[in-house]
């Protein structure tokens, strides 16, 4: 995540920011200058161009800061969700923030990182979009199936995702990790196409024309396989090459995001991930080094490490493919 200030007092930001706490002014999120911008009483921000932007509908109903093409609309981002919770339920209206703001924050990551994100409602047959239900009167799976991501809106609350994580036994999970490992599969669905990215994908991760329910079945019959460790990021990752590919993809954007971050507020010297033409180099030169410090700093103040992961050779090579499927900026 970039470091953002205030353009009026230059005073420090975060990303989610509606108003400066230094100089009160009114703010709003600009995704097509990807930068913080002030916005008057009305809040209205003129870009250089002269073109007029509105703050986004949701501000209150979801804390949506970004900037909108009309008055009373939505941003891209809100656009792209198709359902919300309805008004009459509170819990889900309660949870739907968090998971407003992952998708924020995931859409900022593939924007920096040259992933084209579109819409449904722009291409309803390639296009993405994203249902963020309620589990209060429903049982929510999350999956993702032809572009159309869906999200529990329970996984918001710490404590249920606490419970389900340890029951899984895994070492992370978090919504934004949610919202990287299914558009993994969308990203897996629109971007391996082509003799060449399709056969090295497949010698990557395995045959995924796999019976995926028998795989399901599989695995959570039998537990991943022994010495799984050795060729995998996790072990929801040893379930079927479609889930392979979206726990590196998700991996991806976690050591993205993370570099970045870090190199903003100093912590490395790294100017952009984009500067290493091997992915390799970067886990190799930057990654490791730097999650170990930061484990090293939770450890200190008695938290679990921050990223609980080994990153062996097959895996290094997987995540290199996935990051040549950027675009060049």
């Amino acid at each position: 995540m970039k470091s953002y200030r205030c353009r009026v007092c230059d005073n420090p930001l975060y990303f989610e920011n509606s108003v400066c706490v230094s100089c009160g002014t009114a703010l709003a999120f600009s995704r097509s200058e990807g930068a913080i911008v002030p916005v008057d009483e009305t809040g209205r921000y003129v870009d250089a161009a002269g073109l007029i932007w509105h703050i986004c509908v949701n501000l209150n109903l979801s804390g949506c800061t970004w900037l909108a093409s009309v008055e009373g609309g939505r941003c891209f981002s809100c656009q792209l969700t198709r359902t919300r919770p309805a008004d009459d339920d509170p819990v889900g209206l309660e949870n739907y923030p968090a998971a407003e703001q992952a998708k924020r924050h995931l859409i900022r990551e593939l924007d920096v990182l040259g992933f084209p994100v579109v819409g449904k409602d722009t291409d309803p047959d390639n296009g993405l979009a994203f249902d963020l239900l309620s589990s209060v009167d429903e049982n929510v799976v999350i999956g993702h199936e032809d572009g159309l991501i869906t999200i529990d809106l329970a996984e918001s609350d710490a404590a249920y995702r606490e419970k389900v994580r340890a029951q899984l036994a895994e070492p992370y999970r978090t919504m934004l990790g949610h919202f990287r490992h299914e558009v993994g599969h969308y990203y897996e669905w629109q971007l391996v196409r082509g003799d060449e990215r399709f056969a090295r994908c497949r010698e990557l991760f395995g045959d995924e024309s796999k019976d995926y329910q028998a795989e399901i079945d599989r695995h959570y019959a039998e537990g991943p396989p022994a010495g799984w460790e050795e060729a995998y990021i996790s072990t929801y990752a040893t379930m079927h090459p479609f889930e392979d590919f979206a726990e590196t993809w998700a991996h991806y954007l976690h050591i993205c995001d993370t570099v970045e971050t870090a190199s903003e507020f100093g912590l490395t010297s790294v100017a952009s991930v984009s500067v290493f033409s091997d992915f390799r180099d970067l886990v190799n030169g930057v990654w490791v080094p730097l999650s170990i410090a930061l484990n090293m700093v939770n450890r200190s103040m008695g938290k679990e490490d921050l990223y609980p992961f080994v990153i062996p050779p097959p895996v290094l090579d997987k995540l290199a493919f996935v990051a040549s499927l950027a675009e060049p900026s």
